[in-house]
């Protein structure tokens, strides 16, 4: 139902855009027509499709990492108040800390190379996925776990009946703001430390003032990040349909009405 008005808005956009590059722009500013026909070239050079598979194997292995560690500790500290007493002062320094400041730290411990990417990025996801799987674990109605404690339930069971499928909506959209935050920190530690994949494209491109491929590069990363973005939201969906109230009931109900 929005896809009329999504379209309508992207067309007064590219058309806003061509209008000031043509009116104000200049080397630096091409033209939305330009930046297109430049994307369908680098699309067609193999060293942009060499810049995408190095770039993403920092994020796959940085974004797995981030889930892996950051949805059982999420939980756990949802679940476990001592724990979150420990840990809580270190979640808010992840919360808080410029990761771009992290990335010399990286260097001297770490080195230049694919682990700090992959630490990296893993640290810009991690903390999403914490804080919401915390949430999510938080907002289970604790008369819930009464009543079933009250019928002999055990922790085992607890957990599998009630606070993991309760909790799966807020871990699904941790899950997801976690991968947009983990593209990001994909380019920003490519163009900050190591100038390779997608950021050293976008580096070269900018010393050799070739700006509509230089649009091109960051239109292309904002494509992928839409892609995973929706392959993540379809995600969340098919996992948590069960949340969603089922209108095929109602509505032969409205309609005897």
């Amino acid at each position: 139902m929005n896809l009329p008005y999504q379209l309508l808005t992207f067309a007064v956009f590219a058309t806003g855009w061509e209008l000031y590059a043509r009116a104000r722009g200049g080397l630096l500013l091409p033209g939305f027509t330009e930046t297109v026909r430049a994307t369908a070239g680098l699309l067609g050079e193999a060293e942009l499709w060499r810049a995408l598979y190095v770039s993403n194997q920092a994020l796959v292995l940085g974004f797995a990492l981030a889930v892996v560690v950051g949805v059982p500790l999420g939980i756990a500290l949802g679940r476990f108040p001592l724990l979150e007493r420990y840990a809580d002062v270190h979640l808010n320094i992840l919360l808080v800390t410029p990761m771009a400041a992290l990335i010399p730290l990286l260097v001297m411990s770490v080195g230049v190379g694919t682990a700090s990417r992959v630490v990296l990025v893993a640290l810009f996801a991690v903390v999403m996925v914490i804080v919401n799987s915390r949430a999510g674990v938080r907002q289970v109605d604790p008369a819930l776990i009464e009543m079933a404690r009250s019928f002999g339930a055990g922790e085992r069971t607890v957990w599998a009946r009630i606070l993991l499928p309760a909790a799966l909506p807020a871990v699904m959209t941790g899950v997801r703001l976690g991968l947009g935050r983990a593209v990001t920190g994909m380019v920003l530690v490519e163009l900050l430390m190591v100038s390779d994949g997608l950021g050293g494209l976008i580096l070269t491109y900018r010393g050799l003032l070739k700006a509509p491929q230089l649009y091109g590069t960051i239109a292309v990363i904002l494509a992928e990040a839409l892609l995973l973005g929706a392959v993540a939201h379809w995600a969340e969906r098919r996992l948590t349909r069960w949340t969603r109230p089922n209108t095929s009931r109602t509505r032969p109900a409205r309609s005897q009405r």
